[in-house]
């Protein structure tokens, strides 16, 4: 088959480039070797997270990490056979963790989350999702006055972008989410995010949208990836697919692809993990709610109630080791009325991240008709349409929306 584009990757960042150059009137075939939606993009929190402005940073107070190091902090977790491997990367992880460099992040990212839920709106009405999508923001707990006066730092920054955050008392949440338990000192109603039921339903519905504008969808692996006399071509299951231009939105498994072309880019990955739970009675939630000192967030979702945990830093394909998942269901169970288990095994994925907390979005060095969309970190479904939208324009030679100069490859 020969097609204007393929597309590596059918989450949520590749299925919404896919669909914003179908809506252009391209040829693309989109590729992957499951479904659309089916991997690091189903097992999220189902966040439009707007007003993260502040990234999920590496810890530099001494006790935080000392807790990090002792495994008395639910929220993370590591491989101690994988540290050797990820220190470089730890080290600059730590380094764009520092506070004057936080702030260039927000600048950097508020051009991104500015456009997030309008571009998401964009396409869930066309695409028949809207029925996913919810408003009412999200909700953050503090167990002890310390947590709660780390959040209010916040504050300020916020107010600058616009973005709504307000202290509420355990009265005031629990008017909002009758059903959670007061184990918790004090509350965060973050009010400009949005979320969504199914976030792999979501990315689903924006395939569905993409082939009926005429766009294929082919299963195939990624890594039979070759160059041509005048392009790139995949291997699939029905055949060879031929294009002249490539992008490469894999995740965690885009340096598979990019490594043996000689690439060298800083990915690494974090592991995470999720349970879906039946609640007890008629409990229920109307939100994501973040345990931000238990290490997890619980949250409404077409399977359950959703629990996903912190970060794993591990290899990518090392065995499931759930340690965050036991120690935070019973953190969870005591916050809000947590039923049986609704599914057999814990859900695994690993959220494809650079140091620097920036994802790529442009052309590859060196590699001429290559695309890069990669390394969203813990934002990959709140930037998966508008990164489509700035790759679709650039590749169509339109003036994207906004600059994307800051998340060129080529700044590493």
């Amino acid at each position: 088959m020969k097609t204007d584009i393929i597309v590596l990757g059918a989450g949520i960042v590749g299925t919404s480039i896919a669909l914003q150059l179908a809506l252009r009137g391209r040829q693309v075939a989109l590729v992957d070797r499951r479904g659309p939606g089916e991997e690091t993009s189903y097992g999220n929190a189902g966040l439009i997270e707007r007003a993260s402005i502040y990234p999920v940073a590496f810890p530099r107070k001494l006790g935080v990490l000392a807790e990090v190091a002792l495994g008395r902090n639910p929220g993370a977790n590591y491989h101690w056979n994988a540290l050797p491997g990820l220190m470089p990367w730890m080290y600059a992880y730590w380094r764009a963790s520092a506070p004057a460099r936080i702030l260039d992040y927000a600048r950097t990212m508020e051009k991104l989350l500015a456009r997030s839920i309008e571009e998401h709106e964009r396409l869930a009405g066309p695409s028949g999702a809207q029925h996913f999508f919810r408003e009412g923001g999200w909700l953050k707990l503090y167990r002890t006055e310390a947590g709660l006066a780390n959040e209010r730092t916040e504050f300020p920054l916020a107010a600058t972008y616009g973005l709504t955050a307000r202290e509420i008392s355990v009265d005031e949440a629990l008017k909002l989410e009758p059903a959670l338990r007061p184990v918790f000192t004090g509350a965060v109603i973050w009010s400009d995010p949005h979320s969504v039921s199914s976030p792999g339903g979501v990315t689903q519905a924006y395939a569905a949208h993409f082939t009926s504008l005429g766009g294929r969808f082919v299963n195939g692996d990624a890594r039979t990836l070759a160059r041509t006399a005048s392009g790139w071509r995949v291997t699939g299951e029905e055949g060879v697919v031929e294009a002249d231009e490539v992008v490469v939105a894999l995740g965690p498994w885009a340096m598979d692809v990019l490594a043996p072309l000689g690439l060298r880019l800083p990915l690494a990955v974090k592991r995470g993990y999720h349970m879906h739970y039946r609640a007890e009675g008629n409990a229920g939630l109307s939100r994501p709610v973040l345990d931000e000192e238990g290490g997890y967030v619980i949250t409404p979702m077409v399977g359950g109630i959703r629990l996903t945990t912190g970060v794993e830093f591990a290899r990518r394909d090392a065995p499931k080791t759930p340690i965050q998942l036991t120690k935070t269901e019973k953190l969870a169970r005591g916050l809000f009325p947590l039923g049986e288990r609704a599914e057999a095994e814990p859900w695994m994925g690993s959220r494809p991240a650079f140091p620097d907390m920036l994802p790529v979005i442009g052309r590859a060095p060196g590699q001429n008709g290559m695309w890069l969309a990669i390394g969203h970190q813990h934002l990959g479904f709140t930037l998966g349409p508008i990164t489509g939208r700035i790759l679709a324009e650039m590749m169509s030679g339109e003036v994207p929306c906004t600059d994307p100069a800051p998340f060129a490859a080529t700044r590493f």
